[in-house]
């Protein structure tokens, strides 16, 4: 029986979607889910909150990475500039992940309280950068604006690099930012 927390929820989170897959999401519950793994109920919930929650886990390392990131940027770099290495930053994470992410999205993209959820996340995310750029000096409504867009250039980018990984994610970062930075300029 492992012991190690992470190893845990990684059993966890591949026994949710193993079912979600087999029975769909409503039809699985937290119980369901940690005796498919092997483990109480009581088990389950000292990991995750809920039965969405089983996806999400990984959000607080990629909100860790990202916003210590942008703090390490050097002074002086623009709002956009500093995200966009930031996410830089977290494409070890995103390709490390992707065996995984890619079984999930069709169980996120079928269901409307998991759907709820990533937008809940995505929401937070935001947030947290608006907060690390407000931490680097830049005020507020600039902080928000760039927060995201650069979070939306990002996941543009992770879906096009999803769609078409002849290039790898770190060229479909730049072309994003690059693409962004044309279309601002054309506002001129």
């Amino acid at each position: 029986m492992p012991r190690n927390g992470d190893e845990v929820r990684l059993l966890l989170q591949e026994a949710a979607l193993e079912l979600y897959l087999e029975r769909g999401y409503d039809k699985t519950t937290a119980g369901d889910i940690a005796a498919r793994a092997g483990f109480t109920e009581r088990t389950f919930f000292r990991h995750f909150a809920d039965k969405r929650e089983v996806f999400f886990g990984g959000e607080a390392q990629l909100r860790d990475l990202l916003t210590g990131a942008v703090a390490a940027v050097p002074a002086g770099t623009r709002p956009l500039p500093a995200l966009r290495a930031a996410f830089h930053q977290a494409v070890p994470l995103i390709e490390g992940n992707l065996p995984v992410t890619e079984r999930r999205a069709p169980v996120i993209f079928a269901t409307p309280a998991l759907r709820e959820r990533a937008l809940a996340k995505n929401a937070a995310l935001v947030a947290a950068l608006t907060d690390a750029l407000r931490a680097r000096g830049v005020a507020e409504p600039l902080a928000a604006l760039c927060a995201q867009a650069g979070m939306d250039t990002y996941s543009i980018a992770i879906r096009r690099w999803s769609a078409d990984r002849t290039d790898d994610l770190h060229t479909h970062l730049d072309r994003a930012f690059t693409d962004l930075r044309l279309e601002a300029n054309a506002l001129k």
